[in-house]
């Protein structure tokens, strides 16, 4: 039986649960809901040939592949028209791609930016610091029209060799699995204010404190609500640690989790622990196979515990995961860029959704039952049969969880 049909929920068809695109009214906003990188690099290249004043993207990879190089040319054509473009890229998360890539769109009129590159690290005194700090955020901001958060980079993954054999019926390529959002409505600018703050603490400029209440993630009290987090380290920023912790403290009933890199530590380890004494049902979706390896032996290093607390951890097998998706009691959600590790607890810019609608996290558990079905089921017995190697990894890992 699905864990979440047991709870009530009625079944929907695998087209509808794949969520491929899905929009929700929350709050007078249209939400578009992405978890497919071709339907959200389609959306984008539209609105990008749409618009009227300025496009500003952040993003930790920009590859140059198929879908980037779309994008690019996009962005340049626009830079073209004389509109205000900036991109705002990792130098670490794009290493891979061509300094030359960028230097084309610098050319053409993009105002192109990379965040902690190595010449910058040698220039400050605090080098590791520095280039430890990634801006792992996703957006896009188009004129006062729309904007795009969630997880997806700038990167074609439609062919992971690692998964061309797989069976996936349900789904229309073989990429990674992620989640990604397109927002209209007047809450739009408060997005486009993230970004500009992000563009200005990449440029050294000056940044103000966030108010009290913003940093200690006070939520309203309406029936639908949205918020937004830069999360850093600093008074200049929320933390993630502060969101995911005032969140699974309110659970009251169930907790799903489905999270690319599931390594929490700290207060969220400790809040996640106290919904096994508080009997509150958890779930906790992550990916059999990640990119990172060493990532999935940490997350193993915690499986005795977290099933002894009574929790259900699914591996899903088909594909890459890389969604960051929590969701509680059936009525919040939080999304964004943000994984349950140190990293993006404690050192990356991340940038963080809150939102409070029945409508949308009933969406949101579709997409988490769509991940389940194609997931195995991890008990005490599986981690009993581990091998002295992989037990002996995990906690080699585990040892690293600050590093990773």
């Amino acid at each position: 039986m699905d864990l979440i049909d047991a709870d009530g929920e009625p079944r929907a068809s695998a087209s509808s649960a794949a969520a491929i695109r899905e929009s929700v009214i929350v709050a007078d906003h249209r939400l578009d809901v992405f978890t497919e990188a071709p339907a959200l690099f389609e959306s984008m290249l539209g609105d990008i040939d749409q618009a009227k004043h300025h496009i500003w993207m952040e993003t930790y990879i920009f590859a140059e592949d198929a879908s980037g190089t779309a994008i690019a040319e996009a962005l340049m054509r626009r830079a073209g028209d004389g509109l205000d473009v900036r991109l705002l890229y990792d130098a670490v998360g794009s290493t891979a791609t061509p300094l030359a890539f960028f230097s084309t769109m610098r050319e053409a009129g993009v105002r192109a930016h990379a965040y902690h590159n190595l010449w910058e690290s040698l220039r400050k005194v605090r080098f590791f610091t520095i280039l430890n700090r990634r801006d792992h955020r996703k957006l896009l901001v188009v004129d006062d029209t729309c904007a795009y958060f969630g997880g997806m980079n700038i990167i074609d993954h439609g062919r992971d060799r690692r998964y061309l054999n797989l069976d996936d019926q349900a789904a229309p390529m073989t990429g990674w699995r992620d989640l990604h959002i397109r927002m209209e409505g007047p809450q739009q600018r408060q997005v486009a204010e993230s970004f500009e703050r992000s563009w200005a603490h990449a440029k050294g400029l000056r940044l103000s404190r966030r108010p009290t209440a913003y940093r200690r993630v006070n939520l309203s009290d309406g029936a639908e609500s949205i918020h937004f987090f830069d999360s850093g380290p600093g008074l200049k920023f929320s933390r993630a640690p502060r969101v995911y912790r005032r969140m699974l403290r309110g659970a009251q009933h169930s907790v799903v989790i489905a999270m690319a890199y599931f390594i929490p530590v700290g207060r969220v380890m400790f809040a996640l622990t106290r919904l096994g004494n508080r009997r509150i049902r958890v779930r906790i979706i992550v990916p059999a196979r990640p990119d990172v390896r060493v990532a999935r032996y940490a997350t193993l290093y915690l499986y005795k515990r977290l099933l002894r607390a009574g929790f259900a951890i699914h591996e899903r097998t088909t594909r890459m995961m890389h969604t960051k998706l929590v969701v509680i009691d059936r009525q919040w959600t939080i999304l964004g860029s943000a994984n349950m590790d140190p990293r993006s607890l404690y050192t990356n810019l991340e940038f963080m959704a809150v939102i409070r609608s029945d409508k949308f996290a009933a969406m949101a558990r579709r997409i988490c039952r769509h991940e389940i079905r194609r997931s195995r089921q991890v008990r005490l017995r599986d981690v009993a049969r581990y091998s002295v190697r992989t037990r002996f990894l995990a906690m080699l890992a585990w040892s690293m969880r600050w590093w990773l």
